[in-house]
């Protein structure tokens, strides 16, 4: 993927809707149902963290049974090697909790979108140097909406950042006037165990949150 096809696929993905779904837990039996229900509601950003179970089976499921508009990939991913594996699996997405840009870099260098984990300032332009696409900011509890609205003010112009940790229905507005370009949603929409038709109610809620808060 080139750099113009990240940016395109990414910017479209967002456009869409810019929430990230996040499947901790996720096994690989239930990922494509639990992905497809995900895709009909509008999510186009989907990752399966790295410390889930057989993570790397279940994102190849999901992207193969994906349109093409959806980027899969994986979250906590914080090596060299889940990076090469990802690559081989055709995973569009690298989600990091950290802003190593050794990683970053590989990540870029195979084509796949990258969006690491940042907390100040120099964790950011770091992240950005080495290729970052967006930024995660996290954990949201504790960089609070005043701190990604100083953070914000300082990158440069169009950064996507997406506060990820504790993000609920009802706690985006603070984050959305501070600038925040979209959200990464963990346990509030999808906990091991949920069958489809609970993480069908939960993305709902947070469409229509997404539609009312961003409209």
């Amino acid at each position: 993927m080139t750099d113009t096809d990240r940016s395109t696929r990414l910017e479209a993905a967002c456009t869409a809707l810019p929430l990230v779904a996040i499947l901790r837990g996720l096994r690989p039996e239930e990922s494509v149902e639990i992905a497809q229900t995900l895709y009909d509601a509008g999510f186009r950003l989907i990752e399966i963290p790295l410390n889930s179970p057989e993570p790397f089976d279940s994102i190849a499921r999901v992207r193969a049974a994906l349109p093409a508009d959806a980027l899969i990939g994986a979250g906590t991913v914080t090596t060299l090697d889940a990076v090469a594996r990802l690559d081989e699996i055709g995973a569009d997405l690298v989600v990091m909790p950290h802003a190593d840009t050794a990683v970053i870099a590989q990540a870029k260098a195979a084509g796949m979108i990258c969006i690491p984990g940042i907390a100040t300032p120099t964790e950011a332009y770091a992240a950005l140097h080495a290729g970052a696409d967006a930024l995660k900011v996290f954990p949201a509890e504790l960089v609070d909406a005043k701190v990604v609205k100083a953070i914000r003010t300082i990158l440069p112009v169009g950064t996507r950042l997406f506060p990820v940790g504790g993000i609920a229905p009802d706690t985006m507005t603070d984050f959305l006037a501070a600038g925040a370009a979209g959200f990464g949603l963990g346990s509030a929409l999808y906990k091991p165990g949920d069958d489809a038709a609970t993480v069908a109610a939960k993305a709902g809620a947070f469409t229509k949150a997404w539609a009312r808060e961003a409209g």
